[in-house]
């Protein structure tokens, strides 16, 4: 074989090999840019087909909002209880926390001076019965029979005494006594007259008996002690504490031994069973509510049923509210003095849209947007109805829960009719290309009201 032919069959190979390692190397790039313009026009014909969900907006003219209004569960009755009178404390037969019933007694004063004039008036009305029982007898037959001898006695004395004035007088006439002599015997008979004649009127009073007058002055005198006595046991019995009603003992201010003054704190009850929630309302919400209906209050996390009892016919002038009383059943969990809330539905009168609260976007400065559907001019994209997306202001009136969806109610740049997207708005952007699904547009059901944006929850105290 000829030189040159080998050299030729040598070189071959080795330019083979070399265009081998070149060629991988330009065509790699080739490559990656064809996949990578291959996948950029998947990816936006994947972003121009994204599916989203929307809805249809339906006008509403009001919403319903709950609001609560404070106040403070109170016992239907509480007493501050003390003596009407003064006196030394010599006994305190309950202390803070007991449970006592109507009537107890449970504290007591001194009692030695008013036992003891009521010692002196019970004599002084044994007196005076035993007196008016005498008048109430009558005379006796012995002091009848006594003023009959008496009168007879001066009976004699008169006719002795007129006998001799007679016999003076005929001596007077013969001038055998003095005219001084003659005067004293008639002036004597008279006396003794005199004398007769009243005996004589005590006789006839013994034989009447005894005036009615006389009985009744009595007997009004027997009265009146009997009204010292009945006063000496109301004080007495003043002198003893007992419990108006059925009740707790919450406080006890003073000891044995204390002096106190009349109606001066010792203790204080409250009663046991029923208690009341006294709650400051709006006027406007107060002509709302019937006495007798029932409504829910909040105490803590529990809610309780209540029945309204009473409406104040006042308005408070701090805080320009009607106090509404709610009747609540007993409850050993509650606790006087606890704040409770009235829950209220209100009804607002305002347009606007219902829409999930997924479809709101926060916007700049705590302001809200959604995002709506408008028409495009390519119409349709692979055969379905394409819209791009574009951004609405919207103001936030009321959100509420129900503890498994949540809705708000809004106002603003959307109207009737406007497809809004409900889910995976952080998907999305403004021109953005969408192929939209429909959903049911939102109903408005009772919820949970949320604090958020310019709710409508508010508590007033």
């Amino acid at each position: 074989m000829p030189s040159t032919f080998k050299k030729r069959l040598i070189s071959l190979p080795a330019v083979s090999w070399k265009l081998l390692l070149v060629v991988p190397l330009i065509l790699a790039p080739v490559v990656w840019l064809t996949n990578s313009w291959g996948d950029e026009d998947t990816v936006a014909e994947t972003v121009q087909r994204l599916p989203v969900e929307t809805i249809r907006l339906r006008s509403a003219d009001s919403y319903s909002t709950e609001r609560a209004y404070s106040g403070e569960l109170v016992a239907r009755r509480s007493s501050n209880m003390g003596f009407e009178r003064g006196g030394t404390v010599t006994a305190l037969l309950v202390d803070e926390g007991d449970v006592v019933s109507a009537g107890e007694p449970l504290a007591r004063l001194d009692m030695r001076d008013l036992e003891a004039q009521r010692s002196q008036l019970e004599a002084q009305k044994r007196q005076v019965l035993a007196q008016l029982q005498e008048l109430e007898t009558g005379p006796r037959r012995e002091d009848v029979a006594s003023a009959e001898a008496a009168v007879s006695d001066l009976q004699n004395q008169l006719e002795l005494a007129e006998l001799q004035a007679q016999r003076r007088a005929d001596l007077f006439a013969q001038g055998a006594v003095s005219a001084e002599e003659l005067d004293e015997r008639r002036f004597g008979a008279n006396a003794i007259a005199d004398r007769l004649q009243q005996a004589q009127s005590q006789l006839e009073e013994l034989r009447n008996g005894t005036r009615q007058e006389q009985i009744s002055a009595q007997a009004a005198q027997v009265d009146q002690i009997d009204a010292r006595i009945r006063a000496i046991d109301v004080s007495l019995d003043k002198s003893v504490l007992y419990a108006p009603f059925a009740g707790k003992i919450s406080q006890r201010l003073v000891d044995e031994g204390s002096v106190v003054g009349g109606s001066q704190q010792v203790m204080k009850l409250v009663e046991n069973g029923a208690m009341e929630a006294r709650i400051g309302v709006p006027e406007r919400v107060a002509q709302r509510l019937t006495v007798g209906e029932s409504q829910a209050i909040q105490v803590g996390s529990r809610t309780y049923s209540a029945l309204v009892s009473a409406k104040l016919p006042e308005v408070d002038e701090n805080s320009q509210t009607v106090t509404v009383v709610l009747e609540i059943a007993p409850d050993s969990d509650l606790t006087i003095g606890t704040t409770t809330k009235l829950v209220v539905n209100e009804q607002q009168a305002s347009s606007g849209y219902w829409l999930p609260s997924t479809a709101l976007v926060a916007g700049e400065r705590g302001l809200w947007s959604v995002y709506v559907l408008t028409k495009t001019e390519e119409g349709e994209l692979n055969g379905e109805e394409a819209y791009r997306v574009a951004r609405r202001d919207v103001e936030l009136l009321h959100s509420e829960n129900n503890g498994e969806t949540a809705r708000s109610f809004v106002r603003g740049l959307v109207s009737e009719g406007d497809r809004v997207i409900v889910s995976g708005t952080h998907r999305v952007v403004v021109d953005q290309l969408v192929i939209p699904s429909d959903i049911s547009s939102i109903q408005p059901a009772p919820g949970k009201t949320i604090s958020s944006g310019t709710t409508s929850s508010e508590t007033v105290r």
